[in-house]
């Protein structure tokens, strides 16, 4: 028995809630359990496992649903309803509650590269927004990147990496800020990479056009002659960032390798909404890697859930068609620089539609939730402490979700409260 139980009826964070249904845990190398059993308690997982062992004399109602997942986590993430992660604290709470009524029950909010001063507004206004728990934590993406590889990132917000302005950054998050992206040539990238491991931080390779040579070099001498062992990321992994080719093998080639000899050291970002990768590349790097190895991303934009139409990721003009992002044609940076018109902006998908893709695309259920749950979680160190998240398993938050056996969303719970009653009267006021 994984904890003792408490027989009390009703729900809500006081009360009990019990579901049985298909199980999975998020565990990675958890065989998915025909009939299991989840029961939440304030707030919390009491237990879960077989119904077949259930405590004796456990009396509360349990409810029979199709199929039961952990909350999702997502670690790259810049918004979604109309707004972006900003210094907006306000649109980030409803943007946070909107991904969590979708099953991202953990979201970072990711900010774009910007001016030092603009960062230092966005990094304090959400600080208090993580501390309050509707956020998980932030991630910088950039501006310590590469302007050939900004993407869809202003390129004159892109400089060379600088120690001082990153410590200012990481001193006002005052340990929210949980993950950076950085691409390997940039200056000072040993000292960047230094303060990451000093406030907490993980680095995470991206926007670079580095050579394989390179990437190995920096991966080499953070975790010694032996490889990688510390946590490291690779941003959305082959999106900005030069092709793998058979004579040129550039960054891909050897984060794959980190990934796959270092399991759970390297952990790859993947987009899988059918846009920014092909299928086969998905099959491709869970086979190669497997799940403990993989997190699956949206890197949303605040066009998700919304319509189709013009929306900003930045200072950026974004126009959304069918469910695509892209810079607009005529798009300008607030600078007045050109920026390459047509380049993916982001995604529109929620976290949930990309593993039920995985699972259309022939990933095993198991391994795409995991790579959606506990391996994020276990990157980003959500899964210690006392709200551990990123699975199903005693002494985790109560983040469940109930789905359909076709992965359709039926109801969300978020540390035991059902999120259901809150996406109506949010659904309801935007009328």
């Amino acid at each position: 028995m994984q904890a003792e139980l408490s027989s009390g009826r009703g729900g809500g964070a006081d009360g009990v809630v019990a579901l049985r249904g298909r199980l999975v845990t998020g565990h990675p190398g958890d065989a998915v359990i025909d009939d299991g059993t989840v029961v939440m308690a304030g707030g919390t997982i009491q237990w879960s496992g077989p119904t077949s062992d259930l405590p004796a004399g456990f009396d509360a109602e349990v409810r029979q649903v199709p199929l039961i997942l952990p909350g999702l986590v997502d670690v790259h993430c810049h918004g979604a309803v109309g707004h972006t992660f900003s210094a907006d604290a306000d649109g980030a709470r409803l943007t946070a509650a909107h991904h969590a009524s979708e099953g991202t029950t953990s979201v970072l909010a990711s900010l774009v590269s910007a001016p030092s001063h603009v960062l230092l507004e966005q990094i304090a206004a959400l600080r208090d927004v993580v501390a309050d728990g509707a956020l998980a934590g932030l991630h910088l993406e950039g501006p310590f990147i590469t302007k050939s590889m900004c993407g869809a990132q202003d390129p004159a917000a892109i400089i060379d990496g600088d120690p001082a302005l990153l410590k200012q950054w990481l001193e006002t998050g005052r340990g929210t800020v949980r993950s950076l992206t950085l691409a390997p040539e940039t200056p000072h990238f040993a000292e960047l990479v230094q303060l990451c491991r000093e406030h907490g931080v993980v680095p995470s390779l991206g926007h670079t056009a580095a050579t394989a040579s390179r990437t190995r070099e920096v991966l080499g001498a953070d975790g010694g002659a032996g490889g990688v062992d510390r946590q490291w990321s690779a941003t959305h992994l082959f999106n900005r960032m030069p092709s793998l080719d058979h004579r040129d093998a550039g960054p891909v080639a050897v984060m794959l390798q980190a990934a796959e000899q270092s399991p759970g050291h390297m952990v790859l970002e993947l987009i899988a909404d059918g846009v920014h990768l092909d299928p086969e590349i998905v099959r491709m790097v869970f086979s190669l890697v497997g799940p403990r190895s993989v997190a699956l991303i949206t890197d949303a934009m605040a066009a998700a859930g919304m319509s189709d139409g013009h929306y900003t990721l930045g200072s950026l003009d974004v126009l959304v068609q069918d469910r695509v992002a892209r810079l607009a044609p005529a798009g300008r940076t607030q600078s007045g620089e050109g920026q390459e018109a047509g380049a993916i902006a982001g995604a529109t998908s929620f976290l949930l539609e990309n593993v039920r893709r995985c699972v259309e695309w022939g990933i095993p259920l198991a391994d795409a939730v995991a790579a959606a749950s506990s391996t994020p979680a276990r990157l980003m160190g959500l899964d210690r402490g006392p709200t551990r998240v990123g699975a199903i398993a005693a002494g985790y938050r109560a983040d469940v979700l109930v789905a359909t056996g076709e992965l359709e969303l039926v109801q969300v719970y978020r540390a035991g409260t059902s999120q259901t009653q809150e996406r109506k009267d949010r659904a309801d006021s935007s009328v």
